[in-house]
Parts: C-alpha cells; sequence; structure tokens
C-alpha cells in the first residue's frame, strides 16, 4: 500500500515586480510593471498595486497605461530575479530533495518523507514563508495538498501571501462548483469546448461519462476525466532526474516590424549566434535546425525545420541552415517575432574536428564564448553585427526556465 503524498507549491507574489520594489524602496507601494526592452514589449508582471487599475500581465504598454496613467514601468533585470529564485530554491532544498521548479516564480516540494522531521505541512509552509520574507524581503502563496494539480490550486486560492490546505476528505467538496478553468492544464480553448458538451465544473467534468470525452479528445479524455476528481498521479520531479533536454532556442520581438531581406538576416544571426552559444556551454549539439517566423499581424505565422546528415552547434553553420530554410519560403507580411531552434541534440564528446579548418572555427567560437562569459554577453561578436542596430528582443524569460542546466537559458 503507497503512503500518501504531501505535496507544496510555492507560488511568488507578483514576483518581477516585488524583487523591483524590494530593490528600489522608491517603488514601493506604487503601481509598477515590469516589462522587456523596446516599444513593442508586453507586461510581464504588475505589482498588486498596479493590478487593482486592471493592468494584467500580457498587455501592451499602452494598454497598461491607458487602465493606470501613473504606471511605472521597469524594464526587467533577468539575471536579478534568475539569482533570486536560485537562492528561493535553496531554500526548499533545507526541507526536502524533491524539489521541482515549474518557473522561474513556482515550484513543487514532496514533503512526504520530511513530515515527521519538521513536524507537518503546515510547519514547513509557514518556516519557508518566514525564510522567504526574512533573506528576500518577498512574499509567496502556498498550497498544500495530496498531489501537485490540487497543491497548485490550493496556491492560488489565497493571494498575496496566503496559505491553503486541500485536505484528501475534502478534495470532493472543493471541486464540486469549482470552474474547470481554475484547474492548471485546462486552458481557455480546451474550456470552450468542455463549456459546449455542458461540463461547466469540475464536478461536472469528474462524473463525466470517460468514452464520451476519449471520443472527443482522444488519450486525453482519461486525464480530463481523472483532473475533474482532483487525481494526479505525476511526481514531482527533481532537476537532473527530469527528461534530457530536447532542444535549445531562442526568438525576439522585433523593435518594428521588418521586410527587408538584409534586415531579417541580421536577426537570424544575432539568434543563431546566441542558439550556438548555448549549445557549446552545455557540450551539446544538433542535427536539425527549426526557423520561426511570427507576421505583423500577431496571428499569422509558421515554423520550418530541416535535418542535417551532421550534428553543428557552431553559430555560422546554424546561421547557415536557417538561412537556407528562408529561402524555400515567400514571406507573406512584414515580420514582427523571428525565433531559431536546434534539436535533434546529442551530447558533444572531447574530440576535435579531424580537418584543421574546422578546428580553428570551433577554437574560435570557444574563445568568444569564454569572453562572453566573462565580460557579458556580446562583449564579442560577429563583425557583422557590429554596425547598425543593436538586438531589440524583448528579454523575457520563458516558462522552461530552470535554477540550473541547459534549461535556465532555453
Amino acid at each position: 500500500m503507497s503512503i500518501p503524498r504531501t505535496i507544496i507549491h510555492v507560488d511568488m507574489n507578483a514576483f518581477f515586480a516585488s524583487v523591483e520594489q524590494q530593490d528600489n524602496p522608491d517603488l514601493r507601494g506604487k503601481p509598477i510593471a515590469v516589462v522587456g526592452r523596446g516599444n513593442r514589449a508586453i507586461v510581464t508582471t504588475a505589482s498588486y498595486e498596479a493590478r487593482a487599475f486592471g493592468v494584467r500581465t500580457g498587455m501592451a504598454k499602452w494598454e497598461a497605461l491607458r487602465c493606470c496613467p501613473e504606471l511605472i514601468m521597469v524594464v526587467g533585470n533577468n539575471r536579478r530575479y534568475a539569482a533570486v529564485s536560485t537562492g528561493i530554491n535553496r531554500i526548499f532544498l533545507d526541507y526536502t530533495p524533491d524539489v521541482e521548479a515549474f518557473s522561474i516564480d513556482e515550484s513543487w516540494l514532496d514533503v512526504t518523507g520530511s513530515l515527521a522531521l519538521f513536524g507537518g505541512a503546515e510547519r514547513i509552509a509557514r518556516q519557508i514563508k518566514a525564510r522567504i520574507r526574512q533573506e528576500f524581503g518577498l512574499t509567496c502563496s502556498i498550497g498544500i495538498a495530496p498531489n501537485k494539480l490540487l497543491a497548485k490550486l490550493a496556491s492560488e486560492m489565497q493571494k498575496p501571501d496566503g496559505l491553503t490546505v486541500i485536505p484528501p476528505a475534502e478534495v470532493a467538496r472543493v471541486l464540486e462548483r469549482l470552474p474547470i478553468g481554475e484547474l492548471c492544464g485546462i486552458g481557455k480553448k480546451m474550456q470552450r469546448h468542455l463549456n459546449m458538451m455542458s461540463i461547466h465544473t469540475c464536478g461536472e467534468l469528474g462524473r463525466c461519462d470517460e468514452e464520451r470525452l476519449i471520443r472527443k479528445f482522444g488519450i486525453v479524455g482519461s486525464r480530463l476525466k481523472r483532473m475533474g476528481q482532483g487525481i494526479d498521479d505525476a511526481p514531482v520531479v527533481p532537476h537532473g532526474e527530469d527528461d534530457d533536454v530536447k532542444s535549445v532556442g531562442h526568438s525576439m520581438t522585433l523593435e518594428r516590424d521588418v521586410e527587408r531581406r538584409e534586415d531579417i538576416l541580421r536577426f537570424l544571426l544575432q539568434l543563431s549566434e546566441r542558439v550556438g552559444s548555448r549549445a557549446r556551454r552545455y557540450g551539446l549539439s544538433g542535427k536539425t535546425v527549426t526557423l520561426y517566423v511570427r507576421y505583423a499581424d500577431f496571428f499569422s505565422s509558421f515554423g520550418k525545420q530541416t535535418s542535417l546528415g551532421r550534428h553543428i552547434n557552431l553559430s555560422g553553420d546554424i546561421y547557415r541552415t536557417v538561412v537556407s530554410i528562408l529561402d524555400t519560403v515567400t514571406l507573406e507580411q512584414p515580420v514582427r517575432l523571428l525565433g531559431v531552434r536546434l534539436s535533434n541534440l546529442k551530447h558533444e564528446g572531447e574530440q576535435l574536428p579531424l580537418f584543421a579548418e574546422e578546428r580553428k572555427r570551433l577554437f574560435a567560437a570557444r574563445a568568444m564564448d569564454v569572453l562572453n562569459e566573462r565580460f557579458g554577453a556580446r562583449s564579442v561578436t560577429l563583425g557583422s553585427l557590429l554596425a547598425g542596430e543593436e538586438e531589440k528582443g524583448q528579454g523575457v524569460i520563458p516558462p522552461s526556465w530552470r535554477p540550473e542546466g541547459i534549461k535556465k537559458v532555453e
């Protein structure tokens, strides 16, 4: 008989904005929005003072200012947020080795084996909240439940600075009238499809005939029914035990729409340099290169990839491959966003290339990587990137961030 699990979900409150307010006392108590770089950047996090005016994540700057004319815009400091998040995750490790970073501001902890040592889950949660406040000046909301799905749900129930427990005996009651959209994993599109089936609450979803759900959604139907019943067997997966990284990529929303080929090529070269540098840093190379394009209307996009006969990680090789992909398509509109991705990966051995020219290119790339790691990104770069327009990405931390390893820079 398996031991019932106890899972804690920690969700930092308005994380980026709270870090900025903690670092700069002049921002405390004021409506602020953390944004990416550039005029077209979006709000990544709004302080609770700004949220009171209707400012929300994902808004364009002009939309946010329309909601709150007194809004203070702060360009995000990703290095700072990453450092704070890493420090917070180290606190979690004092209570259990089973810590899974879901994103830069959320983590799950499996404390099943730690309950007797620390006096129960609620005591662990209160100690974590106190330490985060003392060491970083930040607040978090914590949920405690029998599984990851319910722990995340619980952490959303009392914000900010809340602590919510969903005991096993209370699961059915909590879910009975809960809107299905409150569950992590049911997005707006899925919610619309379920609503069309007259399923609006988790209770209704849990009672729905499984075969009906499977006919509509395929194998996902079984998972949906279990979610409606509050069942989730997914383990907490500590970093280093999760699946191998599948790809290394980078994308940027451009400061302005571009349509000239020379402008597009320049941005693709920047992206290829970033992807190549990251792949080399972690000893990876890939056979498949993907180009992703989003057009100026924001809604139209496409991705196209090609697979090579060999693995590559040099920026020039990635760039030439992605340009060859670009040459096979006709762009229908000016471009708003570009992305480059390297996949079908393998870990590189220590063996050097056979041919002298390839060894020279590899040594030059490694030298650039060392200097940029020491003195900052793009301290040394390709000569063709020195003149003209600077890189204009938004600098937003993606959901795939992790405290350590390749996913930190995905």
